[in-house]
């Protein structure tokens, strides 16, 4: 058996990793705040299952507890590969950086940065300890690489996941384990996201403009195509770079 543990599956890429790893033959157990019906469906439809796990990315407690329910359905049957996709993520506070409030702040870093870090720690440290191949992934950005005006939040927890995954592959390539990291960059997609930026002023975010274009223009990528690419590499295990910061540019 395999099993995907998606987070933020409800909408967006999230989602359409889901059903793609659904349609690949993967069984997928979906991290977020509120429930999508339909993935229970369309895990039937693909015959495989499907489960649910509401958590709150932005307490650290929710995440260790939900990680103890999960490691018991997913571990347990002795599965062939266990994959994580920490797609989760928030992009405010949008402002400079002198405005944002303290607690938006920790927020933001707790949800874009430590839960992914901790999520990612747990499931190799379990899948070590069983000797279950892992390969774990998380959503980073472009804007890891370049500041952007009024992301000085999202641009830094992005960054830092970047420098966490080389870290970790790094040990894991030390230790000689069969684990692999990555992180993915998905370019720009058609998403509520995306929604939230076009909503910004331009006191807050300086680019706005650029990305209303990207809507006016559909420059926006679907997120179903954007989750194809990551899923084909993913599912070719022995073709994953560990360590490697991948980007959607690459490959649409």
């Amino acid at each position: 058996m395999r099993f995907a543990v998606v987070t933020g599956v409800s909408k967006g890429l999230g989602e359409s990793i889901a059903k793609i790893m659904m349609e690949s033959g993967v069984n997928v157990v979906g991290i977020s705040r509120s429930k999508n019906d339909s993935l229970q469906t369309y895990a039937s439809q693909n015959n495989v299952t499907y489960q649910h796990f509401v958590c709150d990315l932005g307490n650290l407690d929710s995440i260790e507890h939900t990680f103890d329910q999960i490691s018991k359905e997913i571990f347990e049957p002795e599965p062939a590969i266990v994959y994580l996709i920490n797609n989760a993520g928030v992009l405010d506070p949008i402002d400079k950086s002198m405005n944002i409030k303290s607690s938006d702040l920790a927020y933001h870093v707790q949800v874009n940065t430590v839960a992914p870090m901790v999520l990612m720690n747990l499931f190799l440290k379990k899948a070590t300890d069983m000797e279950v191949q892992f390969i774990g992934t998380t959503i980073s950005s472009g804007a890891a690489e370049r500041p952007v005006y009024g992301w000085s939040a999202y641009c830094s927890t992005k960054a830092s996941i970047n420098m966490y995954t080389k870290t970790v592959a790094l040990e894991q390539d030390e230790l000689k384990t069969q684990n692999k990291v990555i992180a993915f960059s998905p370019g720009v997609m058609d998403t509520q996201m995306q929604a939230k930026i076009r909503e910004s002023n331009k006191d807050e975010f300086i680019e706005v403009d650029t990305f209303r274009s990207y809507k006016n223009n559909n420059l926006l990528r679907e997120t179903d195509a954007v989750g194809g690419v990551l899923v084909n590499i993913l599912t070719d295990e022995s073709s994953v770079e560990n360590g490697k910061i991948y980007s959607v540019k690459d490959y649409l």
